[in-house]
Parts: structure tokens; C-alpha cells; sequence
């Protein structure tokens, strides 16, 4: 099968075997791949957690139709339209672990369910395990313009977050944040974005920030926040290390969370599958919580549409067409 592959030069495109299942796994026939961050990372051929490596299909969210399931798999079948995350989505075929794998909702195409699990499930278990937001509360999303940050915006302002507030540094995709449900957008390139976020809170900053930059913009971020609020780190786009401000810290009495899917285990990632569908699966299904696509590019063009993401001229997720 046409697969995209890691090398050390990055993604390639190649004829691999098609996988087989495991007793806990699904085959799928990919119809469409959305494609995210960390497959610029996978497909040079460095690891995703313990998955991955030079030579392994890339790609870590896919949707189609089932092939065939495992001994231990119930509750799906063959021929039944799926959303799925795992690894290997950039191929003809792939497979997945049924605790990763969500039925497709009447009426949503292929491309629209491709893009939803990794956002759906790293937004849920960001805002409502980790940072444990409460309705009425307010809340940031750091990096809001990306597919993930979209998805940030739509769950904060429908578990009830006031207000939500998002970040972009480009000004056309920070002016469409409120198509969202962000009812603050700031630049995070404005020395002054915190005293907007404080204003914006009446002075009190920020109760739940989702926080996909880091790097130098920590300190502003606490700035931001309020006594007893709480940073998860999801991402860091704005560096992996920086000057921190621990007096500032502590004086703020800040909970600074750490989040990632690398280092769980199959059972804690099947948990955070199930608590975001019990909290957010009718409104998956009533089409509240939806994503834009910002391009198309069939599977035979992966390369192309890594480049495309490269370049951070997107709005939404970049989609690969089978």
C-alpha cells in the first residue's frame, strides 16, 4: 500500500506492506488524514513517545471505513465509518486501538471526522482533567489559530468558560477567533497582551490557560493568570526552554501542569477518550464542535502538504484525500 514514511530526510512517499491487527486493534481503510505538528517531528524519523522511527508511516489521526477488527474488539464492524487517532494515518490502511476509535455521526464527511480525535481528545483532557475548568470561569487559549486552538475555543465556550480569550500573532487568523468563540483576542507579540487579559477579567487574569507557546511568553502567561489559576503546557512553538519567573509564580499560587500523549499508557489514553465523548459527543454529533479545513491534498502529495503546514499560512487543518 502507498504509504508516507519516515526518513531521516524526512517524509517519503513508498509502497509498504498493509497492517495487520492486533486482538485489541481496528483495520481501517483511510479515506482522509488530518495532518498535525508532530508528524513534522515523526517524519524525520524521530520517535512520537515509544511509536515511531525511520522507516514507520506518519500521521497520527485518520478516518474511514472498517476492515476488519480484533479478537478483543466489540462493538464495532466491518463497513462502519470511523474517526480514529493512533499511528500510521498516512497510508491506504491503518490501524488503530478500539479505545481510540469513535463511531462517525450521521451526515459528517470523511474529511470533517479526520480532523477531530487528536484535537477533541488533547483539548478535553487539557481544559476539563488537567486544568480542570469549571463553568463560569474564564479561560485562555495560547497558539488559538492552529486546528488544536480552534478546538480549545469551541469546548471552553461550550463547558460554559467566561470569557474565553484567544491568542494569535497573525492578525487575519486573530480576527477570525471569534468565529470560535473567543470573546478576547490578543497578540501575544504586544508587551501589553496581560493587561488586556486583566482587563478583560476585571483584573482578576485568567482561571484556565491552555498554553501551546512556552518558550519566552511564560512569564507574560503567569501574568495573566489568576491567583489559583492554572497553566497546562500543551505545546511549545515559542521554544522548549526560557527564563521562569518562580517568585512570580508562587506569588500567584499558579498550578503549572504538564500534559502529554508520549508518556500514557494505552489504558490512560483509552480514559481520555471516554470521558471527552461522555462530556462532548452530542455535541460532536449535533455539529457543535466543528473544525475548518484549510486545504486538501491527496495522499500521493503528503510531502506537499507537510511543506504547506511548514509555512504556518494555514487557518484550520490541512487534510490528506484518499
Amino acid at each position: 500500500m502507498l504509504a508516507g514514511v519516515a526518513s531521516k530526510d524526512g517524509l517519503v512517499m513508498r509502497d509498504i506492506p498493509q497492517p495487520r491487527p492486533k486482538p485489541n486493534e481496528v483495520l481501517v481503510k483511510v479515506r482522509a488524514a488530518g495532518l498535525n505538528r508532530a508528524d513534522l517531528t515523526t517524519a524525520r524519523g524521530l520517535p512520537h513517545g515509544s511509536h515511531g522511527g525511520v522507516g514507520a508511516a506518519v500521521g497520527i489521526e485518520w478516518a474511514g471505513e472498517v476492515v476488519e477488527t480484533g479478537s478483543e474488539v466489540q462493538g464495532l464492524k466491518a463497513g462502519e465509518r470511523v474517526m480514529c487517532s493512533g499511528n500510521g494515518g498516512y497510508a491506504e490502511y491503518a490501524v488503530g486501538d478500539w479505545g481510540r476509535v469513535h463511531s462517525i455521526p450521521d451526515g459528517m464527511s470523511f474529511e470533517q471526522a479526520a480532523v477531530l480525535p487528536v484535537a477533541l481528545a488533547t483539548l478535553h483532557n487539557a481544559l476539563v482533567t488537567a486544568g480542570r475548568l469549571k463553568a463560569g470561569e474564564s479561560a485562555m487559549i495560547q497558539g488559538a489559530s492552529s486546528g488544536v486552538g480552534l478546538m480549545g475555543l469551541q469546548i471552553a465556550k461550550f463547558l460554559g468558560a467566561k470569557p474565553v480569550i484567544g491568542s494569535a500573532t497573525n492578525d487575519e487568523r486573530r480576527g477570525r477567533l471569534k468565529e470560535f468563540g473567543a470573546d478576547v483576542a490578543v497578540d501575544t507579540r504586544d508587551p501589553a497582551w496581560p493587561d488586556q487579559v486583566l482587563g478583560a477579567t476585571g483584573g482578576k487574569g485568567v482561571d484556565v490557560v491552555v498554553d501551546m507557546l512556552s518558550g519566552p511568553v511564560v512569564t507574560q502567561t503567569m501574568k495573566a493568570t489568576a491567583i489559583l489559576g492554572r497553566i497546562v503546557n500543551v505545546g511549545r512553538l515559542a521554544g522548549t526552554k526560557a527564563e521562569f519567573d518562580f517568585d512570580l509564580h508562587a506569588l500567584r499560587r499558579i498550578d503549572y501542569i504538564g500534559v502529554t500523549f508520549r508518556t500514557r499508557s494505552l489504558a490512560e489514553v483509552r480514559e481520555i477518550g471516554r470521558r471527552m465523548r461522555a462530556d462532548l459527543w452530542d455535541a460532536v454529533k449535533a455539529g457543535k464542535l466543528t473544525l475548518p479545513i484549510d486545504r486538501r491534498f491527496p495522499l500521493a502529495e503528503a510531502v506537499e502538504a507537510q511543506a504547506h503546514m511548514r509555512a504556518n499560512k494555514h487557518f484550520g487543518k490541512i487534510v490528506l484525500t484518499m
